[in-house]
């Protein structure tokens, strides 16, 4: 039996996805090095209610806007009728591995509202949400943050899934 190599092009090795961005970033004129979020007390808590009796929202990172994702800001859309289609390309992702034409894998409107109709969910929001990539985490943390939790407050949201490209 043969011993694998220490290096051998047909295998892939690992990449440092955090080394790789850092120095993206650096070649891009940013000289502060990329700091990535962390939260050590993350806010989330068990439900106070079974999934049957709970309201489900969606927030998505895909764009509604016509305008191809031009628009940043944080959005609402409604779930009857969901739309017809959503602006992925202006989000960075490996377009040539992978493909965003399964709307339902990144807005499941059509299957939660399945799921409520079969009572395992409560009930599907009166809309959808978009948060915007901006690579902001001050933008994420003081506006668009604030702003979504508004919009499921509105509507009286349990369970919030979110749903980035």
């Amino acid at each position: 039996m043969t011993q694998k190599p220490d290096f051998d092009p047909a295998y892939r090795g690992p990449v440092s996805y955090i080394d790789k961005s850092r120095e993206y970033y650096w070649d891009k004129g940013f000289r502060n090095p990329y700091r990535w979020a962390t939260y050590i007390d993350v806010p989330f808590t068990a439900l106070s209610k079974p999934l049957s009796d709970c309201r489900v929202g969606v927030i998505t990172t895909a764009a509604l806007d016509e305008e191809g994702g031009k628009n940043r800001r944080v959005y609402s859309g409604p779930t009857n009728p969901w739309p017809a289609d959503m602006h992925t390309n202006h989000v960075s992702w490996h377009k040539t591995a992978t493909h965003t034409q399964d709307m339902g894998s990144y807005l499941p409107l059509a299957h939660l509202q399945q799921l409520a109709d079969q009572d395992r969910i409560g009930a599907l929001s009166p809309r959808f949400y978009g948060a915007p990539t901006t690579y902001s985490q001050r933008q994420t943390n003081t506006e668009d943050a604030p702003a979504l939790l508004s919009m499921c407050q509105e509507d009286a949201i349990d369970v919030a899934l979110l749903i980035p490209l």
